[in-house]
């Protein structure tokens, strides 16, 4: 039997250099530190038609006892997982004893050209940059072990489309394209002084899909058919006031019933589902009472609503958003509004958990490479509330069953997401230890992560 070994595969395999994705460094001394970001890469991209991994235990996703077993990987999809697993002829075999095997992490709440651009990046550029900043954050996502992106407001359809094609290398993603906000609701970030505006006058950033302004139920329509036509895999609504935008309190109400109703019956029409920006008791109930599949947020939750939640079967997709060192940078408006917002995030997590709700993972970052560095460590931080078994579930199997509800238009209809099964997609981590017993083991994936496997193809390799 043929078995190729780690040198032989460093002279054949495509090796990217992170050194020369950062030339002319020079260039950006006039800038903050920080301001450009940096490519969390890892310097290696690796395609084998099979791949074998003995000696791991696995955690499927879904299940909390560990199995001892071989896996093979043939092309994109995970072929088969038992005991002394015979590896074709060439495959790559990887000894991962001391390690476990476990799904590719999945964040369902991202936004892959505001989580690293700066405000300032994304006023002074166009739709060009952004997709080269979104394609950089998606990178630098895959490399910290998320392999699948659930994109809920912005421009991502480009990014998406190129990732699935092999020009860029990043995670998988759903995007919703630009999320519909009503006149001064929660993505109105127009200037007092670009109003009144007529449709036939579109801001620069409607018509660089960075967000789009609806106002009545044809408005509603046409937007929502728009974002279909280009690829959304479910579509996104500003259902109520939030924390970083400039004219709306957090107790709005945005999207009268009709025009709420009129995106959820376009949206089902086309086989997939609403989900809203919702932070308040009054939004969160007006999202479930006009037919959201999902929330996001949900902040200000009382118990009364998520059992509203919990009955109707709605999903809750919230971010453990705190007072501490991943709060992010704000105006005073801003923080008295995220202030309201924390204080209910306990209490929702507890109560959410008591209930039996269907509860999804995503962090939400926002304008800051620093914060989304963070990403494995927000996850980690979910331990406050629930057992390493519990997030790593919550990150894998349950956020895949989320993303099952636009199954009907899913870019990715091969097999299953979130869990290691055969049939299933082969997006995997070897994790150094055991995270089911040290959840911040997934908190620095360059330290603790031997290999980072999405779609077959290995992104990291360092494997003692």
């Amino acid at each position: 039997m043929k078995i190729r070994v780690l040198t032989t595969l460093l002279c054949t395999s495509l090796v990217v250099s992170p050194a020369a994705t950062v030339a002319h460094e020079d260039n950006h001394a006039i800038l903050p530190a920080g301001a450009v970001g940096e490519i969390e890469a890892t310097g290696v991209k690796m395609r084998f038609d099979n791949v074998v991994i003995r000696g791991a235990q696995i955690f499927n996703g879904c299940d909390e006892e560990l199995a001892q077993a071989d896996l093979l990987v043939s092309g994109q999809l995970i072929s088969a997982i038992g005991a002394d697993v015979e590896a074709p002829e060439g495959a790559f075999e990887i000894d991962a004893q001391g390690y476990t095997l476990i799904p590719g992490l999945i964040d369902n709440h991202w936004h892959g050209v505001f989580a690293e651009a700066t405000i300032g990046q994304l006023m002074l550029t166009g739709e060009g940059y952004w997709n080269l900043l979104a394609a950089r954050a998606s990178n630098n996502a895959l490399n910290r072990g998320f392999t699948t992106l659930r994109d809920v407001a912005g421009p991502m359809f480009d990014v998406a489309r190129a990732t699935d094609e092999g020009l860029i290398d990043g995670p998988r993603v759903f995007p919703s394209g630009p999320a519909l906000s009503i006149t001064a609701g929660h993505q109105d970030f127009r200037l007092t002084r670009d109003v009144p505006a007529t449709r036939d006058n579109l801001h620069s950033f409607e018509l660089g899909s960075m967000f789009y302004i609806t106002d009545g139920v044809p408005d509603v329509l046409k937007r929502v058919r728009e974002n279909l036509m280009q690829g959304a895999t479910h579509i996104k609504l500003m259902a109520g006031g939030g924390v970083t935008s400039s004219y709306d309190p957090i107790h709005t109400i945005q999207f009268t019933d009709q025009e709420f109703q009129a995106a959820v019956e376009a949206t089902e029409a086309w086989g997939t589902y609403v989900t809203t920006h919702a932070i308040s008791d009054e939004a969160v109930k007006h999202s479930i009472e006009n037919g959201a599949r999902s929330v996001e947020h949900g902040h200000m939750a009382t118990r009364e609503t998520l059992q509203m939640m919990k009955d109707e079967g709605v999903w809750l997709s919230m971010q453990p958003f705190l007072d501490d060192e991943d709060a992010p940078t704000l105006n005073e408006f801003q923080k008295a509004k995220y202030t309201s917002v924390v204080v209910g995030t306990d209490f929702v997590y507890r109560t959410a958990k008591e209930l039996g709700l269907k509860i999804a993972f995503g962090t939400d970052t926002l304008f800051s490479a620093d914060l989304a560095k963070r990403q494995g460590a927000v996850l980690a931080k979910m331990e406050r509330w629930f057992t390493p078994y519990e997030v790593l579930k919550m990150a894998t199997c349950d956020n895949a069953e989320l993303l099952k509800m636009s199954q009907k238009v899913t870019p990715y209809p091969l097999g299953p997401l979130g869990v290691i099964e055969e049939g299933a997609y082969a997006d995997m981590i070897l994790v150094d230890g055991n995270p089911l017993e040290n959840l911040d083991l997934i908190s620095d994936a360059k330290a603790n992560f031997g290999m980072i496997m999405k779609d077959g193809i290995i992104y990291k390799y360092d494997m003692e």
